[in-house]
C-alpha cells in the first residue's frame, strides 16, 4: 500500500462532518447528538415520495397543500431535467441535471422502493469516449446524500464558517470550482427511508435497514440507473462517506457478482470493520491515539512538533507497540509500567497522568472530548475535533452535544432545499429526511462476507472489498482521511484496509491521503482543493489501468 506524505496538506490551514452509527456494544452518543442528522425517535414515521403536481406559480391560497405525512410514492419512475454549466479547472462544463426516482423491484418484479437521486451529466461530443459515472452517498446508517452532494463534489455547494458554527440564514450557495464533474458524471443516491427515498406498497422500511439489505438496495438502484441511461460500458466508480464506506466495501463485491465491474472505490472517513469496536476489547483505544495526539497539538495541549507527519507515525508506532502491550496486561500490569505508560500517554494526549491512571489508561472518546479543554470550560467535536462547544455542566464526564454537527447541519439542509427547488425546479409532497426516522436504531448489523457459511453478528465488509480486489486485480481503492476526525479515526481505517489479506501484487492498488480537517474534509476549502487534485489524479490512473 502507498501512504503518501501528508506534510504538504498540513500547511494548508485548518477546517469539518457525516453520520456514523454507534455499533452494537459501543457507547451511545448524547441525546442532542442523536437527534441531529442521525436517527430521531421524536420525528413522525416517514411517508413515501411523490413529485409535486401543482403549479409552482399558483398563489398558496388557490391550491390544496398536500400532507407530507400521508403522501405515497408511485411505482413509476419520475425525472425532471434542466440544463446548466459550471467552471472547473478553468474550463466551462455544460451539463444536464436530472432529479428523479428509480423503482427498485424484487426478484419477482414486484416494486419495493422508490430511490431518489440527483444526477449531473456533462455534455459529450459525438465520438468522444465514454465518460466515467460515479455514484455517491453518505452513511448513517440512514443518512441522505445531502452532505457529499452540497459540500463535496456537486456543481453547487454551500459555504460554511467551519471550524466555527455557521451563521444563521440566509446561507451562501456558489458554483463549486472543485466539483468532480470535469472527471466524471455524478449520481447522488439517497438510502431508502432517507431524503425522498421511500418503501413502496406493503414493503416495510426494515426490509432495507440492515448491512446486507442496504447493499442489495444500492446494487439494484445502481443497476437500474445504468440500464435506464445505457451506461453499462462507462467506467464506474462508487464514493461513500462514513457508514457509506461500509456500504461501498460490500457493494463493490455485490455489483461484481452481478456482472458490474468497477474501476475504483473511494472511501472518505471510513469504517469497514465494526467488530473491532465491540465493548470489552482494547483495540479502539489504540486506533484513536494518533487522532488524540493530533487534536492535542491543534489545541496547544501538547508541544507542536517540527514535522507532524513524522510525529503521528511515532504515535502510531508507540500505540501499536508498548501501549497495546500495556493494555493487554489488564490488571496484571506492574505499578512501574502503569506509571511509565501513563506519563507517555499524557505527553501524547495532553491529559493529566492522574486522570489517565484513574481511567486505567483507557481513554473513551466521550471523556477525551470533555476532558481535553475542561480547564477552559469547553468541549471538542466528534466529527471534527477542532470545533469547540460549551456545556451547561462543565463538571460532567461527557460532552452534551457535538459542535461539529450542530455547527453545520442547518446550512446543509437549507442549501439542499434551495438547490432542488430554485435551481433544479423540483419540489415534493414529502418531508425530506436528512436522516431517516428510526433507521439507525432498527439497523440489522449481521453480515455474511464472501465464502462464509453463516452471517457474523457485526459487519466487517473489508473482507468483501478484499475479495473484490482479488477477483478484479484492476480495481483501485482510495482512502481519504481527516486528521481531526474522531468518528472514524484514520489509524482505524489503516488497520481495516491492512486486514484485507491482499497479495503483495495488489497492495499498490490501495492509496491513502490525509487532510487537515475532520470527518467532512471538504468543509475546509483549502483541503477540498487539495482533495480534488488528488482524486482527479486517481481517476486518471484508474480509468487508464488495464
Amino acid at each position: 500500500m502507498i501512504r503518501p506524505s501528508f506534510a504538504a496538506v498540513i500547511a494548508l490551514g485548518l477546517s469539518a462532518t457525516a453520520s456514523l452509527a454507534q455499533p452494537p456494544g459501543s457507547a451511545k452518543p448524547s441525546a442532542a447528538a442523536s437527534a441531529s442528522r442521525r436517527d430521531n425517535p421524536d420525528e413522525p414515521a416517514a411517508a413515501s415520495a411523490v413529485e409535486r403536481r401543482t403549479d409552482r406559480g399558483q398563489a398558496a391560497g388557490e391550491r390544496k397543500i398536500p400532507d407530507a405525512d400521508v403522501a405515497t410514492a408511485p411505482a413509476h419512475e419520475t425525472e425532471k431535467a434542466s440544463h446548466h454549466s459550471v467552471t472547473v479547472a478553468g474550463r466551462t462544463i455544460p451539463y444536464t441535471a436530472t432529479v428523479g426516482t428509480l423503482t427498485l423491484r424484487d426478484d419477482d418484479g414486484k416494486p419495493t422502493a422508490s430511490m431518489f437521486y440527483v444526477a449531473y451529466v456533462a455534455e459529450r461530443a459525438k465520438g468522444e469516449p465514454e465518460r466515467p459515472v460515479t455514484f455517491l452517498y453518505n452513511g448513517g446508517p440512514g443518512s441522505a446524500s445531502l452532505f457529499v452532494h452540497m459540500g463535496l463534489f456537486g456543481p453547487v455547494h454551500v459555504m460554511t464558517d467551519s471550524p466555527n458554527a455557521t451563521h444563521a440564514p440566509p446561507y451562501t450557495l456558489a458554483d463549486n470550482p472543485n466539483s468532480l464533474l470535469d472527471k466524471s458524471d455524478l449520481v447522488f443516491l439517497d438510502a431508502i427511508g432517507a431524503g425522498y427515498s421511500r418503501p413502496l406498497g406493503d414493503t416495510k422500511g426494515t426490509a432495507f435497514w440492515g448491512v446486507d439489505q442496504d447493499i442489495d438496495a444500492f446494487a439494484r438502484g445502481i443497476q437500474r440507473y445504468i440500464t435506464l441511461n445505457h451506461r453499462w460500458n462507462s467506467p464506474k466508480f462508487i464514493f461513500g462517506e462514513s457508514y457509506g464506506t461500509t456500504r461501498s466495501a460490500g457493494l463493490a463485491y455485490a455489483l461484481q457478482e452481478r456482472g458490474m465491474q468497477l474501476n475504483g472505490v473511494l472511501i472518505l472517513s471510513s469504517i469497514l470493520n465494526y467488530g473491532v469496536r465491540d465493548a470489552g476489547f482494547d483495540h479502539m483505544y489504540v486506533t484513536y491515539l494518533p487522532s488524540y495526539a493530533a487534536t492535542a497539538v491543534y489545541h496547544h495541549k501538547a508541544p507542536t512538533p517540527p514535522d507532524l507527519t513524522a510525529y503521528l507515525q511515532e504515535v502510531r508506532d508507540w500505540a501499536s507497540g508498548p501501549y497495546q502491550v500495556a493494555l493487554a496486561k489488564g490488571s496484571n500490569i506492574s505499578e512501574a509500567e502503569l506509571d511509565a505508560t501513563a506519563r507517555k500517554l499524557s505527553a501524547y494526549t495532553g491529559l493529566s497522568v492522574d486522570f489517565l491512571k484513574r481511567v486505567n489508561l483507557r481513554v473513551d472518546l466521550q471523556r477525551f472530548r470533555k476532558e481535553l479543554l475542561r480547564d477552559q470550560r469547553r468541549t471538542i467535536g466528534r466529527y471534527d475535533s477542532r470545533f469547540t462547544g460549551i456545556d451547561s455542566d462543565a463538571a460532567g464526564d461527557s460532552a452534551e452535544y457535538d459542535p461539529s454537527d450542530t455547527g453545520i447541519h442547518g446550512a446543509y439542509v437549507a442549501a439542499l432545499h434551495e438547490h432542488l427547488e430554485k435551481d433544479l425546479g423540483y419540489s415534493s409532497d414529502l418531508n425530506y429526511w436528512p436522516s431517516g426516522p428510526n433507521i439507525n436504531r432498527a439497523w440489522d448489523w449481521k453480515h455474511k462476507p464472501p465464502g462464509a457459511s453463516f452471517a457474523a453478528q457485526v459487519a466487517d465488509t473489508a473482507q468483501d472489498l478484499g475479495a473484490a480486489m482479488r477477483q478484479n486485480p484492476h480495481l483501485m481503492v482510495y482512502s481519504l482521511n481527516g486528521l481531526y476526525d474522531m468518528a472514524t479515526p484514520f489509524f482505524g481505517t489503516e488497520y481495516d484496509l491492512a486486514h484485507m489479506q491482499l497479495d503483495p501484487t495488489l497492495r499498490g492498488n490501495v492509496r491513502f491521503a490525509y487532510y487537515p480537517s475532520g470527518h467532512m474534509v471538504y468543509l475546509n476549502q483549502d483541503a477540498l482543493k487539495s482533495l480534488k487534485t488528488d482524486v482527479a489524479r486517481f481517476y486518471d490512473e484508474a480509468v487508464a489501468k488495464r
